[in-house]
């Protein structure tokens, strides 16, 4: 088998992964207060210094485009989960800040949320496959081909929702 075959064979094996597991944490989402994709913005606020990005840098960090990044931004703050104001830096851009209301709400939700997860997959995979699959999705994330995991001090998903489930 080629080298491509090989590699294609790979990141179907992937997408489908992600995109089945992903579908069973949304069915399986712990509350009804915001939605798997309001809880993705309110886990990247969380771990911002003061719990606070501008939209542009969220969008980064999301997959969904800058203007569903803003309809579910104002859907939050209607909420009372985030407040919006404007940069002081860029009158142009805006901020959006997380809620002591909003964060209380992320870390209620962040515990269910991360135990799903250790069942899904952590069921499916025991902890050096677990540690395994952290450094090649790493790598994969970075581009990286040298074999470095990356930077060991990066904070990711797993870090901030365990540190909330604590």
């Amino acid at each position: 088998m080629s080298e491509t075959a090989v590699a294609v064979g790979a990141w179907e094996a992937l997408f489908r992964a992600q995109v089945s597991i992903m579908r069973e944490l949304n069915a399986a989402f712990p509350t009804d207060d915001i939605s798997f994709n309001e809880y993705d913005v309110l886990f990247n606020l969380s771990s911002q210094p003061e719990r606070r990005a501008r939209i542009r840098d969220l969008t980064r960090h999301l997959l969904l485009t800058q203007p569903s990044i803003s309809r579910l931004v104002d859907r939050l703050a209607s909420k009372g989960v985030v407040e919006k104001q404007t940069d002081p830096g860029d009158g142009r851009g805006i901020i959006v800040a997380l809620t002591d209301h909003g964060y209380d709400l992320y870390r209620r939700t962040a515990v269910d949320h991360a135990a799903a997860i250790r069942r899904r997959v952590g069921g499916s995979l025991d902890h050096d496959e677990l540690v395994t699959l952290t450094d090649l999705c790493t790598r994969l994330r970075l581009g990286d081909t040298t074999g470095d995991p990356g930077d060991p001090g990066a904070t990711t998903r797993a870090d901030a929702e365990v540190g909330a489930a604590s």
